[in-house]
């Protein structure tokens, strides 16, 4: 029994147990889309690491597009837009992709996202690595308490054929 207490203590203690927190976590990830051709992901970036990371791009063969795209408010409008240089999750800090706020756009959609199904999304995170992520669409979900009011994509002058979500 101590030997297993010993085995426990030093795997904790180990580097390759530091290695495993040394990461992005990907939290409460889902999809949502309103029409056939486009939708959108959302989820929690958590920096474990001791140096900033930035998701500089997101792939997925469900769509023949995906762009990191944010609300911005022109003149009273709401208006979406694709981000320039990716988003920064600095060093033990979190970063949520949310409705009404940054989010992974899909367009070109190779199938319709319904309830059920997932997406499978690369995330490139530059010096940080990739990640890849299953993310299940769930469009039924209701919006985040942290929102904008402002969360209909295809109300967006210049958006008019994304997904509402």
């Amino acid at each position: 029994m101590k030997f297993f207490a010993i085995l426990a203590t030093a795997a904790a203690l180990s580097p390759i147990a530091a290695v495993a927190h040394d990461a992005i976590d990907v939290v409460d990830a889902y999809a949502r889309g309103a029409n056939p051709k486009a939708g959108a992901a959302f989820m929690v970036l958590d920096n474990h690491r001791e140096v900033a990371c930035t998701l500089v791009g997101v792939s997925s063969d469900a769509a023949a597009k995906t762009e990191l795209h944010t609300h911005t408010e022109v003149e009273g409008v709401m208006k979406m837009h694709a981000i320039e240089g990716g988003i920064e999750v600095p060093p033990g800090s979190k970063h949520a992709l949310q409705r009404g706020g940054d989010h992974v756009m899909l367009m070109g959609l190779t199938a319709p996202l319904e309830d059920g199904m997932t997406v499978a999304l690369t995330l490139d995170f530059g010096d940080c690595g990739t990640q890849k992520i299953d993310v299940p669409v769930d469009n039924q979900r209701a919006a985040d308490h942290a929102q904008t009011p402002h969360d209909h994509h295809a109300a967006h002058e210049g958006h008019e054929g994304h997904a509402d979500h």
